[in-house]
């Protein structure tokens, strides 16, 4: 399940693809288009980004297998809007993210990453509570960015008591079946 403000759901697959309550169903069909069960129509990545934008729930899957197609869906918007206009990542984040695939910390990097994402997420809906109707000033970014910092500090310190707590368990650093440095 996908939707702009929530963590995604399980994805177990209900009976004959059957949808789970409150969440749309996309049908992604051998030749790359996508169909909308609840409106009974095709749409486009467009209408996709749109519901996610909205904040709704949905979940894409393989008209055929049935399989999960959400995230490779979600990758498809993200790699659209990066090379659409101003990207949101450089090349050189883009190569650390890469990095972290089949290591050791690719599990923990995605948890830290969806925390910082979460959190800049909550301060920006704090801001719009606190000061509804004003502008978003350099003044007010200034504000919010402190407290964001404050909280990308609480969360790298937890990140490293995780790292030092699995770090007692493998006393020589390395984990069983893994490679000393």
């Amino acid at each position: 399940m996908a939707t702009a403000r929530k963590k995604p759901a399980t994805t177990e697959e209900t009976p004959a693809g059957a949808a789970k309550p409150g969440v749309r169903i996309l049908k992604k069909y051998p030749n790359r288009r996508l169909y909308d069960t609840q409106t009974s129509s095709y749409i486009t990545l467009a209408d996709v980004k749109r519901m996610v934008l909205d904040g709704i729930a949905f979940e894409v899957h393989d008209a055929k297998t049935h399989e999960d197609l959400t995230r490779s869906i979600l990758l498809q918007i993200i790699l659209e809007e990066e090379t659409g206009g101003v990207p949101m990542f450089s090349a050189s984040s883009l190569a650390q993210i890469i990095r972290f695939y089949g290591g050791a910390m690719q599990g923990v990097m995605g948890g830290l990453l969806e925390r910082q994402m979460q959190a800049f997420t909550d301060m920006q809906q704090r801001f719009t509570e606190q000061t509804p109707g004003s502008p978003f000033s350099p003044d007010a970014w200034t504000g919010l960015m402190g407290g964001y910092a404050e909280q990308s500090k609480n969360l790298m310190n937890q990140w490293q008591e995780q790292l030092k707590n699995a770090g007692a368990m493998f006393p020589f650093g390395v984990p069983p079946g893994g490679k000393k440095p």
